[in-house]
């Protein structure tokens, strides 16, 4: 069973019911579980728990027999610290690396599918990534 990599942006769909992108994003959730084991990491994590008061709350929300939880690959950090050099030299305006860049940086490193429907920095900075995405 191939490992998915599942963006916050997916996962806040479904828990906020979003108009445009609930239907896509339960369903890909859905089909993606029958295959794969699915994965978030501390960085996912931290962007989902924004909504929630108790952490007890965000738990049942991203259950760990749903969603297995792997901690960031120190290699992953190197990467998305050279994807980051790379954004400021071209023009990007954060002083310090964006949670996509270890979120992509993870699943590169892994070897493993990155579940999003927010492609264009995936696809920038991490062209061999395999996206799945509207």
């Amino acid at each position: 069973m191939a490992d998915i990599l599942v963006d916050s942006n997916v996962i806040l769909d479904v828990v906020t019911e979003d108009p445009t992108w609930y239907d896509w994003s339960a369903g890909q959730l859905e089909k993606s579980a029958e295959s794969h084991t699915l994965v978030i990491n501390p960085i996912i994590y931290s962007e989902v728990s924004i909504g929630f008061d108790r952490i007890e709350d965000l738990d049942k929300t991203l259950p760990s027999d749903f969603f297995r939880r792997d901690p960031l690959p120190w290699e992953a950090g190197f990467l998305a610290g050279k994807c980051f050099i790379k954004y400021r030299r071209s023009g990007g305006k954060r002083h310090s690396p964006l949670p996509d860049f270890y979120i992509g940086a993870h699943a590169a490193i892994s070897g493993i599918a990155l579940l999003t429907r927010d492609t264009s920095r995936y696809r920038a900075y991490f062209p061999k990534l395999k996206l799945i995405s509207p």
